[in-house]
């Protein structure tokens, strides 16, 4: 990789001692320079997306591309691995074509911004940040084609492209691209943005590096790196069997009415690695559902689902890749051929953690979680106001995040950590609607011991004629329950026209055509029960009643029984006999059903005709 960047000082970086203070510096004000690219990024952007919401992922990598601090390591080798330039000082590259960056991206309205650090003529690192753009043009506003049957489709390609040469922009070939978007002052100032926090980072590197010496500079880098490879290794051990195990989870449907979509994965330690194979995982889907899953990135996930469950304290980089080994095969759901369309991949993206919480906990079941909110459902609304100006609003939804080992999942939260919820207030100052509800779902988190989060129920109320898209997942199968918890509820979208006229919308349709006066009940998913919900206190089941989290049905779920504000502790000891004696052994999944039953019941219980099997190309 380092013979495609240009160097006028190619001297070596050796490698020194460094003394564990020195390393403890550099390596906060490396965590500090991350968090400094945030900052900067959220003051400069102007979408919503990205601004308030804080759709972004940035890094900081030594000069083998290797994150060393940030949220989304793995791509700078993938991109560099397909790159077939050079690179010089000043250069900064900008690309969103996962086809050919090896899945560096994976769907083109995340646009990437790559910055080769240089001090004194000497490559030393690699600062980068992608940001999901408004839009990047094609068939629909927003840029994520549900009926999108290939690439080519879903907006404009940009591949490895040269943004600065040697600190000059490009400013024919930016203005080509914005030319190609609905939203161009919007993603000119995103980009602008992501421009500065990875110039940010670089000199923030150059300051490190001048402070201590290159080496010194270089070396702690590769030590935070053997940190977490040594971390790592001892996490693989302790959780990955050398038994294989096998879980397999589901994407509801394509959007086109086929489905479901299954995700297979099988698990094992060999000689001290953990090897994930996917084979059995249907083939890529004929609409935009396909996931191309870059196997670093992968790695990436494991390292940071497991890392936050053992021992936050660490640090989490790319120090272990070589502990892993990903098996996808070709034309599958998570490894699709070219031209397949790639724009909705956020449901097979999310659904990942559930396949590795299913795969890990089998060995473990004390330490895993339930199913939950594994999505990012999006909301679009595009059209023209009462003063004939385009409005487009892309809104990411929160839901419940699974019951877990050490407690209840919270309600209405993001998928991603670090993201926010748009203010309501902003939504409403900027776009013409206004939100009439925003509140957790009563009962909708799975029962057990910890209780599943609630998901979220926001009506927004449009103020003018439009179209909308929806993006959703969980509408058919259950966000499952583990070790005896029960499964969370099912996510649902229902219109209510001015005229009263009730319709119930499928998780992933685009084009639908609102009036002004119509009201949209944008309801999420809850998070899957932990445990078994008849060894919850049941003063936490009343407190939960007192917060409007429970209703006093729903404690009977619990087999608390609950009258005139307090426990009943009598009728509680009765109900839980005889649950507990009807029920029998508590089961380590609980799904809700088998696909086969779920789809028997698809109709009545969600309103929805549940979706043909999928016709595989």
């Amino acid at each position: 990789m380092n013979e495609k960047i240009i160097q006028s000082n190619a001297s070596p970086l050796n490698r020194v001692e460094v003394d564990t203070v020195t390393v403890d510096i550099i390596e906060n004000a490396l965590k500090n320079a991350r968090e400094e690219m945030d900052a900067v990024l959220f003051r400069t952007a102007m979408s919503p997306g990205i601004r308030e919401q804080g759709d972004c992922f940035p890094m900081i990598a030594n000069k083998d591309g290797k994150m060393v601090v940030g949220q989304f390591g793995s791509f700078i080798h993938g991109f560099m691995d397909a790159y077939e330039g050079e690179l010089e000082e000043g250069d900064i590259i900008l690309t969103n074509d996962p086809y050919m960056t090896n899945a560096a991206v994976s769907h083109l309205p995340d646009w990437i911004v790559l910055v080769p650090i240089f001090k004194e003529g000497r490559h030393i690192a690699w600062s980068a940040m992608f940001g999901h753009m408004s839009d990047n043009g094609g068939m629909v506003p927003g840029s994520i084609p549900i009926k999108a049957e290939t690439i080519f489709q879903e907006g404009i390609r940009i591949p490895p492209t040269k943004l600065y040469k040697k600190g000059e922009l490009q400013s024919d070939v930016l203005e080509l691209i914005l030319h190609n978007v609905r939203t161009p002052q919007w993603n000119r100032f995103d980009l602008n943005a992501l421009v500065a926090a990875c110039k940010t980072a670089a000199k923030r590197c150059q300051e490190i590096a001048e402070r201590f010496g290159d080496d010194i500079f270089y070396s702690t880098m590769e030590i935070m790196l053997e940190r977490n490879h040594v971390a790592m290794q001892a996490i693989i051990n302790m959780i990955v069997p050398e038994e294989p195990r096998v879980f397999e989870d589901y994407l509801c449907d394509d959007g086109v009415g086929m489905g479901p979509y299954k995700i297979r994965c099988k698990l094992w330690r060999e000689n001290g690695r953990a090897i994930f194979d996917f084979d059995g995982t249907d083939p890529q889907a004929k609409s935009s559902i396909n996931f191309y899953l870059n196997e670093d990135m992968f790695k990436m996930f494991f390292g940071s689902f497991t890392i936050n469950l053992i021992d936050p304290q660490i640090l989490f980089n790319d120090g272990f890749y070589d502990l892993v080994d990903v098996r996808i095969p070709e034309g599958c759901l998570l490894k699709p051929k070219f031209p397949a369309a790639l724009s909705g991949r956020t449901h097979a993206l999310g659904r990942i953690f559930d396949v590795m919480g299913g795969l890990l906990g089998q060995s473990a079941p004390e330490a895993m979680n339930a199913a939950g909110f594994s999505d990012s459902p999006h909301l679009f609304y595009s059209g023209y106001d009462d003063n004939g100006e385009w409005f487009q609003l892309f809104q990411i939804g929160f839901g419940g995040i699974p019951g877990r080992p050490a407690g209840d999942g919270p309600d209405g939260h993001s998928l991603w950590p670090g993201f926010t919820n748009v203010p309501n207030e902003f939504v409403e100052a900027y776009f013409p609607l206004r939100i009439e509800q925003y509140e957790t779902i009563v009962d909708s988190g799975g029962a057990g011991l910890h209780r599943g989060g609630n998901g979220l129920s926001v009506a927004y109320r449009f103020l003018c004629d439009g179209t909308i898209a929806i993006h959703d997942e969980r509408w058919m199968t259950y966000p499952w329950g583990v070790n005896g918890g029960t499964p969370g509820m099912r996510s649902s979208k229902k219109l209510v026209r001015a005229d009263g006229t009730e319709t119930f919308l499928p998780a992933k349709c685009d084009g639908i055509e609102v009036k002004k006066g119509d009201l949209l009940y944008f309801d999420t998913w809850g998070g899957g029960g932990w445990g078994d919900p008849l060894e919850r206190e049941p003063e936490l089941v009343l407190a939960d009643i007192q917060r409007g989290l429970v209703s006093e049905e729903g404690a009977k779920r619990y087999g608390v029984v609950v009258s005139n504000g307090s426990v009943n502790d009598a009728a509680t000891a009765e109900l839980r006999a005889t649950m507990k004696a009807a029920r029998g052994d508590v089961s380590l999944f609980d799904f809700g059903g088998s696909i086969e039953e779920i789809k028997q019941r698809c109709l009545e219980e969600t309103h929805l005709a549940p979706p043909e099997a999928p016709a595989f190309r």
